[in-house]
């Protein structure tokens, strides 16, 4: 098949480096990857193109790129699949972390951040007389966590990231969820619980916006917000509720567990712990001002719900010590 791969491209060396666009036209059999075309376009067309490859089986995680707009293992992604109208791809470095050469960038951050949440065991007390056991099911759970091969796709593509560089990230958070969940890794009274505490520290767990991003982008299935979701049940389980993130929780699970709505101008307020904490109030003042001045203000009395109720008989259902029993006895929702 004919194709035409679009590169976007950039050399540190020129007189004036900036990015910009290169098409180059391939001939390809049907069964050729992204990177097949990549590699085919070095040796036989532009010796100048800069890529990172190795095992070309999706292992060794190098290959990562964006591949029309979203991360992805160029090993791993078949032309056939990514081709638009025009047989064409558009292929870009992977994003967030700052680009070296063409298609490859500077892992430091990444490996910094991995660093940052102690990816070793730690195990507490006095040294066993034998081996550290596990349980057969405790070490099946993790085995999705430990598939992760370091590959940054789903750090390329974390919206919060690219506004927030000192945010752990999803590939961070996933690897201090393979120890927090671990049950060697102290006990639930240490160093878990001691990790725990830093991850609900701001840049942390609670930093995530839930966009799902680096669930779509991992190429094996880790699903990274997912485990930052475990993450904060671990944390708010452990006491560690004096944070905005935990309070943010609590307050949206409250409102809409007794009213079935969300009370969008007390979940600000309660999030930050209540009124009283005049300076993180007086910091929401410019946001305030914007969503007054731009219609985004929310309501002071909200309008009903369709099946409202529906939202409320969850509720009742999962949490009956907190919001009643559930249908069919008596309940305070009438």
């Amino acid at each position: 098949m004919d194709v035409t791969v679009k590169i976007k491209r950039f050399d540190p060396e020129a007189d004036h480096p900036e990015s910009y666009w290169q098409e180059y036209a391939v001939a390809l059999p049907d069964n050729a990857t992204v990177l097949d075309a990549l590699i085919k376009i070095r040796e036989e067309q532009d010796g100048t193109l800069t890529l990172r490859c190795s095992c070309r089986s999706a292992i060794c995680g190098s290959c990562a790129m964006r591949i029309n707009g979203h991360a992805a293992l160029a090993c791993k992604t078949a032309l056939s699949r990514v081709l638009d109208g025009d047989n064409a791809v558009v292929v870009e470095p992977a994003g967030v972390m700052p680009v070296v050469k063409d298609l490859t960038v500077n892992f430091d951050p990444f490996w910094d951040k991995i660093r940052a949440v102690e990816p070793y065991l730690q195990p507490q007390g006095a040294e066993p007389a034998g081996e550290y056991i596990a349980s057969n099911e405790s070490m099946l759970h993790l085995s999705g966590v430990t598939a992760c091969i370091m590959c940054g796709a789903c750090v390329s593509d974390c919206t919060v990231l690219e506004v927030d560089p000192t945010f752990l990230g999803p590939a961070a958070l996933a690897k201090a969820y393979r120890f927090t969940a671990d049950p060697r890794d102290g006990n639930r009274e240490g160093v878990s619980r001691e990790r725990l505490h830093q991850l609900s520290e701001p840049t942390g767990i609670w930093d995530c916006t839930r966009c799902n991003e680096c669930v779509e982008a991992c190429p094996k299935g880790v699903a990274p917000m997912d485990r930052i979701m475990a993450l904060r049940e671990q944390a708010v389980n452990a006491g560690f509720t004096r944070n905005n993130g935990a309070r943010h929780t609590s307050a949206f699970t409250e409102s809409v567990g007794h009213s079935g709505r969300l009370d969008e101008l007390m979940l600000p307020i309660k999030s930050v712990g209540g009124i009283t904490n005049v300076g993180a109030m007086l910091s929401y003042a410019p946001v305030g001002w914007r969503a007054l001045t731009h219609g985004k203000m929310p309501p002071l009395r909200h309008k009903n719900v369709e099946n409202v109720e529906n939202v409320r008989r969850l509720f009742r259902k999962l949490e009956p010590d907190l919001y009643g029993p559930e249908i069919g006895k008596s309940s305070p929702f009438g």
